[in-house]
């Protein structure tokens, strides 16, 4: 029942590229395996603030593509950089032979500002469907709980609403731990028209601090309540990962329960959360 299942919806995970040796092995050794045991359609591989990893990011998606055969999605920002950079950096994806693309807005790194042709993400998308036409299948960002930089809900979905008529084929969502939030943003976006599939991304449960840290800097709200019953496990890490792997698992079923059109797991360059959750799932 699970190879029907992924008939119908995609899973894919994510990277960063690492910044030592080892971690690229190691990296390499994650990707294998969930190559593995998920067969995810994509794995997708981040990219720095201001493409402050533009060199190991094109290494990782390389040699990932190259040992696990796996479609790999780059994610390329655009804020901080000029056309021809970026055209650059497309034509040597595209001699890599690499199909899928995340096109983002990005932020420039902290205390730095430079000139850049793009100030929106629906900039980058009509840069490349004018210049490579449909080599790439682009995946956009979507907020469901509202950009921590959004004025409003309603300029938010108009922002989104740019990049999907920009030429987006899809989205892979921020992370959220309340479901209703998801699917009413897809209930927005149905009743403004647009209909691109809106991957939920997954975000494993495996260290409270550092995921209240990581949250209240993206702007991804973890309810009261779960953030109450995370931290009375205090340091019990193990408690921590059972709870997180239960929850995260209930919350993935339903979502797909639901017609959600896959999953995207931000594994966090690991197998064992992101393994968790899926052999969790229901046939």
């Amino acid at each position: 029942m699970k190879t029907q299942q992924k008939l119908e919806q995609h899973f894919s995970c994510e990277f960063f590229p690492p910044k030592t040796d080892k971690g690229m092995e190691n990296l390499f050794k994650t990707a294998e395996i969930l190559k593995e045991e998920m067969n995810p359609e994509f794995f997708s591989v981040t990219f720095g603030a201001g493409g402050s990893t533009r060199e190991t990011t094109f290494n990782a998606v390389t040699k990932i593509k190259q040992s696990t055969g796996c479609d790999v999605a780059p994610h390329l920002s655009c804020i901080g950089s000029s056309k021809q950079q970026l055209k650059d950096i497309l034509d040597d994806y595209k001699q890599q032979g690499i199909k899928r693309i995340v096109a983002l807005r990005g932020d420039m790194p902290s205390g730095t500002v430079s000139q850049s042709d793009f100030n929106h993400a629906n900039e980058l998308v009509s840069f490349i469907r004018e210049n490579f036409n449909d080599q790439f299948h682009l995946e956009v960002a979507a907020y469901p709980e509202i950009h921590p930089q959004a004025e409003n809900a309603k300029k938010d979905l108009q922002h989104f609403k740019d990049k999907v008529n920009a030429g987006a084929d899809s989205a892979i969502t921020q992370y959220f731990y309340n479901v209703d939030s998801y699917f009413y943003f897809i209930d927005n976006c149905e009743k403004a028209g647009l209909d691109i599939p809106i991957v939920p991304g997954i975000m494993p449960i495996t260290n409270y601090s550092n995921l209240a840290r990581f949250s209240d800097m993206c702007g991804a709200e973890i309810p009261q309540w779960l953030r109450r019953k995370l931290e009375a496990y205090a340091d019990d890490t193990d408690a921590i990962k059972d709870f997180g792997a239960e929850f995260v698992s209930a919350m993935c079923q339903k979502l797909l329960d639901i017609g959600a059109p896959g999953l995207h797991f931000y594994s966090m360059n690991q197998t064992e959360a992101t393994l968790r959750i899926w052999n969790n799932l229901k046939p």
